[in-house]
């Protein structure tokens, strides 16, 4: 049986097919060097206490509620797992582990509670 091409499409999303309320992202690189707001540089080996990351979303099952393939995504880095596709480098969450989601189509409107 030959392997499914897992290469990810033109626009970023990787053709996979997740399970339940699965949602694979990719991490966005934002952890180098940074500048504070007065200005001076913090270096990337610097070491800060828990901070969550920010990812883009290019796969969601079928349970996924409020998130979409290209969403920007606030996640803690501890709780994850991770998979490499093509040589690149994907994390695996469950949708109740996002914590936040910056996107044109976010909506305040609901409460965002699972009951």
């Amino acid at each position: 049986m030959a392997n499914p091409d897992t290469r990810p499409n033109a626009d970023g999303s990787v053709p996979i097919k997740l399970l339940h309320d699965r949602v694979l992202v990719r991490e966005t690189g934002e952890d180098g060097e940074r500048r504070s707001s007065g200005g001076i540089v913090i270096p990337a080996t610097a070491q800060v206490g828990r901070k969550l990351a920010w990812a883009r979303c290019v796969a969601v099952g079928p349970n996924v509620r409020t998130i979409s393939v290209g969403d920007r995504v606030l996640f803690e880095p501890e709780d994850r797992g991770s998979v490499e596709l093509q040589g690149q480098e994907y994390v695996l969450l469950r949708e109740r582990d996002i914590h936040a989601v910056a996107a044109e189509h976010a909506s305040t409107a609901g409460t965002g509670l699972y009951l």
